[in-house]
This record gives structure tokens, sequence and C-alpha cells, in this order.
């Protein structure tokens, strides 16, 4: 199992900022209609693992669907930092767009397929 490191990122403009805790094992290619929109990458992280360092004054939400899931995006930039949701049995999670940790490779993170499409 990967070593958990605790990771640094925010949105284009640098308005939002934030830290998370994880390995990034498991990092989601979903194909659902916002995922593919905005080429979205996700690891999910407990609450307790992300820390919102700043931009909470600037964080824009937007849910669709089924409302479960609250998307954060910056109001200046747009960018998509991360979101607040729950798992099917209720515990809730973050969603953090590895996209914009700090220095990131997307290249070299494996990428794990979600059929978020045809849920």
């Amino acid at each position: 199992m990967p070593d958990q490191r605790t990771f640094t990122g925010g949105c284009h403009c640098g308005l939002v900022r934030y830290e998370c805790t994880s390995d990034l094992a498991m990092v989601t290619a979903c194909n659902c209609s916002i995922c593919t929109k905005k080429g979205l990458h996700i690891t999910f992280v407990e609450p307790q693992r992300f820390r919102l360092c700043a931009g909470e004054d600037s964080l824009k939400e937007y849910k669709f669907n089924r409302h479960v899931i609250a998307h954060q995006m910056c109001s200046e930039c747009g960018v998509e930092t991360f979101a607040r949701g729950q798992k099917p049995d209720g515990t809730r999670v973050i969603a953090v767009n590895v996209a914009t940790i700090d220095g990131i490779d997307l290249s070299t993170i494996k990428m794990t397929p979600f059929d978020g499409k045809n849920m």
C-alpha cells in the first residue's frame, strides 16, 4: 500500500487553497457528465484529512442530479478543486480534484475507471 502524504493544492488564480492527506491509491476516471466535461480526476478522502486553507468566501457551489455532491469551484477562475459529498451509506467524504494538487503529473497516476454515466 502506498504511503499517506500531505498534499497542497488550489485553483488556478490561487484564491482557493487546500491541503489533504492521501495515498492516491485510488484515483477515478469517471465518465459521468460533469467529470467528462470538466476533465475531473478524483480521489476521495475523509473530511478530517482535508483542510481548506484559503478561499471559503471565494467558493461557488454547484449541485445536480440527486444533489448529494456539492461541487466547489472558485468564483474567480472557475476551477473545481474539490466537492463535498456522501457515500451511498451516508458517510461524509471529500472528493479532491487530483489535477489541482501542486506539482502533480497526471500521466504518472494510475486511473481507475468508474462508470458514473450509468449509475
